[in-house]
C-alpha cells in the first residue's frame, strides 16, 4: 500500500527515555510494562514484548522510538498509552529501533 506524505505526517513519534520496566505477568506473551520520559510530552507507560534480547536493568535510560497518537490499548490490566517501536526478527522476537546518539526527550521523528 502507497501512503501520501500527508498519511505519513499523521503519525506522531517521539524519542523517549525509558525510566522503569517491570514484568508483565498478566500479558499473554512474554512483555514488559515500561515507563517512558517523553520530556515535555510527559510521561507514558507502554507494554513491549521485548523480553527476548532485554533484561529489564538494561532497559533503563535507554531511549526508543515510540507512537505517541495511537488510542490507549487495555492489555490485562495495564493501560498501553504509546507504541514503542522495533523490528520483528524471523523468531518473531523485537529488537527496538532508538537514536544512534543521545537527542532530546519528545523530539519528533519526522
Amino acid at each position: 500500500m502507497i501512503i501520501t506524505w500527508n498519511d505519513f505526517e499523521k503519525i506522531d513519534m517521539r524519542i523517549g527515555t525509558i525510566i522503569e520496566a517491570n514484568d508483565f505477568p498478566k500479558a499473554r506473551k512474554p512483555a514488559y510494562q515500561l515507563t517512558i520520559d517523553f520530556g515535555e510530552m510527559g510521561i507514558r507507560k507502554s507494554s513491549a514484548q521485548i523480553v527476548s534480547f532485554y533484561k529489564k536493568e538494561e532497559l533503563i535510560g535507554k531511549q526508543i522510538i515510540a507512537v505517541m497518537n495511537f488510542p490507549k490499548k487495555q492489555i490485562a490490566n495495564f493501560h498501553s498509552e504509546c507504541l514503542v517501536l522495533g523490528v520483528y526478527t524471523d523468531k518473531n522476537e523485537v529488537v527496538l529501533l532508538k537514536p544512534d546518539r543521545k537527542v532530546e526527550n519528545g523530539w519528533n521523528i519526522g
